[in-house]
């Protein structure tokens, strides 16, 4: 039974080296998303405190939206995540893959 009972960690470590857990995640009720709090879910995620779906629905993101922070953060790490620096990001990652 223990088996099929998936054990979630307490606590993963941020974006910024400092230890996330749920309380410390940004709340529900959030509506101003700053590179900060995004890359802090998407660490949630990958570190198993939260799944993809919990994510989403906690704080209604679409599952679009949340790849397009986890791509951002892949590719470019936290600034990667600046909505005034997609296209510049996304260019420079597009030109990359072509060499």
């Amino acid at each position: 039974m223990l088996e099929n009972q998936k054990i979630r960690p307490a606590q993963v470590i941020g974006p910024l080296g400092e230890p996330l857990t749920l309380d410390s995640l940004p709340p529900p009720s959030t509506t101003r998303w700053v590179v900060r709090r995004k890359a802090e879910v998407v660490a949630a995620v990958a570190g198993g405190l939260l799944s993809i779906d919990e994510a989403c629905k906690r704080y209604t993101l679409s599952l679009e939206e949340f790849t397009s922070w986890q791509r951002a953060v892949d590719r470019s790490g936290m600034p990667g995540l600046r909505v005034t620096r997609i296209k510049q990001y996304r260019d420079q990652y597009e030109r990359q893959q072509r060499y």
